[in-house]
């Protein structure tokens, strides 16, 4: 449970919080269990803080310091957490549904089982974030960072990831059906047994990324750059590969019925 001391400094507003911890770099703030739903939280310094289980639905942490902090199974529904520097931060198994993180830092965050589902994150920082099982759908990266994340068994159904960053980042797995990928940049990338059925993929960058068993059924990959990737035992059954490099691509074992090949023929 939250120490009542230190809740009623937070609550007394960001001047007298701030000077507090200035002066009692020793302590340790616990925030556990706080019901701070709705509050106006911007640009407080809650680094390294004890937030488990804290709701914090609807409240407003624009530019907020909470790297490091611990918000496991905390509720941060519909919070705004814009450039807030979360950094480090363990959300394992929290509710992030619905809030803007537009330029905010995640990066090395811990997001384990975390309920992200439609979320902005627009232009954040989530390299090396560990976003193993996370629930994504219908959220908004376009522009993200998420280079070298992990993001295996995660579903990203209908995620925008236009020209997001995922050079060497984890997918084995995962959904990302009927997501909007153009332009994305997933060097190197592990798409292992990914699910990318219907995804649009036009002018992606998948150079040696591993697709092996990944299903790219009716995925449109126009003009994407597949040069030395990994395609052995996946599905291209009606993908769209008009334009596309395959050039020193592994293609064992690949199922081409109904493909658009790159040359614009059919194959039957």
């Amino acid at each position: 449970m939250a120490n009542r001391e230190h809740l009623t400094l937070l609550k007394a507003g960001a001047v007298t919080w701030i000077e507090w911890r200035k002066k009692n770099p020793q302590i340790e703030p616990d925030l556990s269990a706080a019901n701070l739903q709705g509050n106006n939280l911007r640009g407080a310094n809650l680094q390294g803080v004890n937030l488990r289980r804290v709701d914090l639905g609807n409240a407003l942490l624009v530019r907020a310091n909470l790297s490091g902090a611990d918000l496991s199974s905390a509720n941060l529904y519909k919070a705004l957490l814009n450039e807030a520097n979360l950094s480090d931060a363990n959300f394992s198994v929290a509710n992030l549904s619905g809030a803007i993180l537009t330029q905010a830092d995640l990066s090395h965050a811990n997001l384990i089982g975390a309920d992200l589902s439609q979320v902005d994150l627009r232009g954040a920082a989530i390299a090396y974030a560990n976003l193993i099982g996370t629930d994504l759908r219908n959220a908004n990266l376009r522009d993200a960072d998420l280079g070298a994340a992990k993001l295996m068994r995660t579903n990203l159904s209908f995620a925008n990831l236009i020209e997001a960053n995922l050079i060497a980042a984890d997918l084995s797995e995962a959904s990302l059906y009927e997501a909007e990928m153009l332009g994305a940049y997933l060097y190197k990338t592990d798409l292992y047994k990914a699910n990318l059925n219907k995804a649009h993929l036009t002018g992606a960058y998948l150079l040696r990324a591993n697709l092996s068993e990944a299903d790219l059924s009716q995925a449109d990959l126009s003009w994407a750059n597949l040069r030395s990737a990994n395609l052995a035992g996946a599905n291209l059954r009606g993908t769209n590969l008009r334009g596309a490099d395959l050039r020193g691509a592994n293609l064992s074992g690949v199922n081409f019925n109904e493909t658009i090949m790159p040359n614009g023929s059919k194959q039957n």
